[in-house]
């Protein structure tokens, strides 16, 4: 390491969350009031490194950002090995490295969800100073308690179900609430039980379509004319997840370069039929059931605009305490939320690992002692 004051360079990846701007604000108000260090911004994530393009961040820079959704540094999804560039995929970590010793860095913090997590380890293993802060809506980063942007995505989905059960209610309907959560449930399953949707649908659990319209008709029989079901976009029925899981075997069992391309491309092709399943969901409940079925799909309004109270202090909290291994010299590592605190984690233990909803989790047992339909 250099002596102080060390240059710490920072940069946001992936999809944008509440809370990103509070963690670049945590990190660089204790890294330059605390520890004098320098911080330089790369702009728009991994791609702004390989390209060198880069802003200087100050205190000033810093200040009035707490409350702001998005991120002023920008975000891409860019990954540093497989990078396309004029049209052509190339490994751009050698002049990643070489950028970063241009800029006289001593660490890169990298702030983003599991792919951020794989893109700073592979940056770790070319010899870099990396430590990772995780930020993901969807609340699926592996062994840590939470991460900033999931309480204010919860709330948003939260909201959106409960003004959706008036005009369910009004009209007699279905209504389908599609949160995002490709591989974990945690915000449909959170929204679901704190919005008090009738239906929670989640990856973690395939879904059987009679069983759904089953429940559906006991609550009409019973009075409740109206049903809300809140569904992640990754939830399928046990017989999608079937054919998945045979594509999923297909690319792991093939043992030639030609049969690898052709079964991801066949997955890839299993996964793209899958994306409109609310409604096709919708269009089966309402053909059984005989109710009309609409479907909402809140989309990317669950990522942007202002962090709540719990984002703002999980980045404040994570992004000082990324500063402190930064000043002690701890690399390699995720600032996983742990309680009240933080705890760092190996890279190599978050990296490629998603954290799913465990079937005797607390929600989904309060899920099912409330009455609500899992799908199976």
């Amino acid at each position: 390491m250099s002596e102080t004051p060390r240059r710490v360079g920072v940069l946001t990846a992936g999809g944008d969350s509440p809370g990103l701007n509070a963690a670049i604000r945590g990190f660089g108000k204790a890294a330059i009031s605390r520890y004098d260090m320098e911080l330089v911004g790369f702009i728009d994530g991994i791609r702004g490194l390989a390209e060198n393009h880069t802003r200087q961040l100050t205190s000033i820079d810093l200040a009035g950002i707490l409350t702001v959704g998005g991120t002023i540094l920008g975000t891409s999804r860019d990954k540093p090995h497989k990078m396309n560039v004029n049209g052509e995929i190339v490994n751009m970590v050698p002049t990643i490295v070489e950028n970063y010793h241009k800029n006289d860095l001593d660490a890169l913090v990298c702030i983003g969800g599991g792919g951020t997590a794989k893109n700073a380890m592979k940056l770790a293993e070319a010899g870099l100073n990396v430590i990772h802060l995780p930020k993901t809506i969807d609340n699926d980063i592996a062994h840590t308690d939470t991460s900033f942007g999931f309480s204010t995505a919860l709330g948003i989905a939260t909201e959106a179900i409960d003004r959706l059960h008036s005009t369910a209610h009004s009209h007699h309907r279905i209504v389908v609430v599609e949160t995002m959560g490709h591989k974990a449930g945690w915000l449909a399953l959170g929204a679901g039980i704190a919005g008090g949707a009738d239906i929670v649908l989640i990856p973690e659990i395939p879904y059987e379509v009679n069983a759904i319209a089953a429940s559906v008709e006991e609550r009409a029989r019973s009075g409740h004319n109206f049903s809300v079901l809140a569904i992640a976009e990754g939830a399928l029925s046990v017989k999608d997840t079937a054919t998945l899981a045979a594509a999923e075997s297909l690319v792991r069992t093939a043992t030639s370069p030609e049969a690898k391309r052709a079964a991801k491309e066949y997955r890839q092709s299993v996964l793209s039929g899958h994306r409109d399943n609310a409604f096709k969901l919708a269009e089966e409940l309402e053909g059984i059931t005989g109710l009309e079925a609409r479907v909402t799909v809140l989309g990317y309004v669950q990522r942007g605009g202002t962090p709540d109270a719990s984002d703002r202090l999980l980045g404040t909290v994570l992004g000082g305490a990324g500063a402190r291994h930064v000043a002690n010299g701890e690399f390699g590592i995720t600032v996983a939320a742990r309680g009240q605190g933080s705890e760092p984690v190996p890279l190599e233990e978050v990296a490629g690992s998603v954290k799913t909803v465990p079937l005797d989790h607390p929600w989904v047992t309060a899920a099912r002692d409330v009455g609500t339909n899992l799908g199976d």
